[in-house]
């Protein structure tokens, strides 16, 4: 009884997969088969054509060479060279091995700042105004040029004069970048923004706790920019982006700490100072400043 029981539901299930007699595979004929296969076909293709219509539509919006919305922060953001993470400086003077990288790293980085490049590149612009290249109407001025910003114009810290950019002599330079906003104008009147450095003497190798804490707040080392006064040159802005200013060369401010004590942690603040009065929040320690430690250390 059990035997023919298994026979009768192997049966059904033999003939809910294909019915020699409706000749109906899962339940359905040929022409369901083909109604329902037809709806989806129909289906997705519908799907499909209203999605490459809507990126269509999207892309319509877009421009090139500028975004169509721009909600990056008012006030730009801040970066040094060489750059390292966590944002400190920190060698032994008598050891070669220890500063080398960071030369490397600020070769490399002033490579395309060449006064040869930057001729051959970009323009000598008139100085302490912006260099404004607007489009004429529906007429794109593009590419736009460029000024020129000659690694000379960095002093003792262009890497030419002196090739270990003071490392060697415990008196390194560090570069400041402000990061590419585009249309950023960064001063209301005809005065470039410029950078100015704050140093805090911190812990020195064999200080108590308590000295440690008295120096926390010490204001130590002497501070040289270059270009001098450490400005970021009006002609540089506005910025039109990568595309329409294909050679554009970032302006830079060298610092240069002249006066470090050794095997001591200095604690460095650099702002950004303009007419624009960049707001410079708590919350993002990048936006108009960058911190970053300092040490030099010799036995």
């Amino acid at each position: 009884m059990a035997k023919d029981d298994e026979k009768k539901e192997s049966g059904e299930w033999k003939e809910f997969f294909w019915n020699p007699r409706t000749h109906e595979l899962l339940g359905r004929t040929a022409s369901s088969w083909g109604l329902i296969l037809l709806f989806y076909l129909v289906f997705y293709t519908f799907l499909a054509g209203m999605f490459c219509l809507t990126m269509y539509v999207m892309l319509l919006t877009l421009d090139d060479y500028k975004p169509t919305w721009q909600d990056r922060l008012a006030t730009p953001g801040m970066m040094i060279r060489p750059k390292s993470d966590p944002l400190e400086i920190v060698y032994n003077l008598e050891k070669t091995e220890s500063w080398d990288s960071y030369i490397q790293a600020l070769d490399n980085f002033l490579a395309p700042y060449n006064d040869s490049q930057q001729a051959m590149k970009n323009d000598a612009c008139i100085p302490d105004q912006y260099f404004i290249q607007e489009d004429s109407g529906e007429v794109r001025n593009n590419p736009k040029r460029s000024c020129q910003f000659n690694r000379t114009m960095l002093g003792s810290c262009s890497g030419l004069e002196d090739r270990t950019y003071g490392y060697q002599e415990g008196k390194p330079c560090v570069l400041i970048k402000l990061n590419r906003v585009i249309g950023l104008r960064p001063s209301n009147d005809e005065k470039s923004p410029y950078v100015s450095c704050s140093v805090e003497k911190g812990y020195k190798d064999g200080d108590q706790l308590g000295q440690k804490t008295a120096q926390t707040n010490e204001t130590s080392a002497a501070v040289e920019y270059f270009p001098p006064n450490g400005t970021f040159n009006l002609m540089y802005y506005p910025y039109y982006g990568k595309r329409a200013q294909v050679n554009y060369s970032q302006p830079l401010v060298a610092v240069k700490f002249t006066d470090l004590s050794f095997n001591t942690d200095f604690n460095v603040e650099c702002r950004i100072k303009s007419s624009s009065d960049f707001k410079i929040s708590e919350r993002d320690k990048f936006a108009g400043r960058v911190n970053f430690k300092l040490r030099i250390n010799k036995v």
